[in-house]
């Protein structure tokens, strides 16, 4: 099951429980990669994209979010205006650098990424959805075991 620090912050308006994913969470950054390089093996191989997601994220108990990293790398991608590149081995690229930055919050869309503003829109309100359901995928979990 995937664990992070948590810390209450404001994210998109909305204060929440938000997963710290830098530093002190290595297990959820390399899933986080593992996320981007199954989305990239998945759209370049012609797979079921969000099935391949879902593989890989159930047996860390959140198969809920495949939809919503689908749905994020597509807008990154499209933001990007271009391929994402994804890393290899412990090696991040810089798209994944950039993506993992944008989700913990160290780095901005507007400082990182200059493109059309419907595909900054689109980016900016994927990537606060994006920490809002990864949150709740933490969360559910322990609230479950709670009752």
């Amino acid at each position: 099951m995937m664990r992070a620090r948590q810390e209450t912050s404001t994210v998109c308006g909305a204060t929440i429980l938000a997963p710290m994913w830098s530093g002190a969470s290595t297990g959820a950054r390399d899933l986080l990669t593992a996320v981007v390089r199954c989305w990239r093996s998945a759209r370049d191989g012609g797979a079921q994209v969000q099935q391949s997601l879902h593989r890989l994220l159930a047996p860390h108990g959140c198969e809920m979010l495949a939809p919503v990293f689908d749905s994020l790398m597509t807008l990154y991608e499209d933001a990007l205006g271009r391929r994402i590149v994804p890393g290899e081995g412990r090696a991040l690229s810089l798209d994944e650098q950039i993506l993992l930055g944008f989700l913990d919050g160290s780095k901005s869309r507007r400082a990182c990424i200059d493109c059309a503003e419907g595909a900054a829109s689109s980016l900016d309100c994927a990537i606060c959805s994006t920490r809002i359901m990864m949150a709740l995928a933490i969360e559910a979990p322990a609230s479950t075991a709670m009752q």
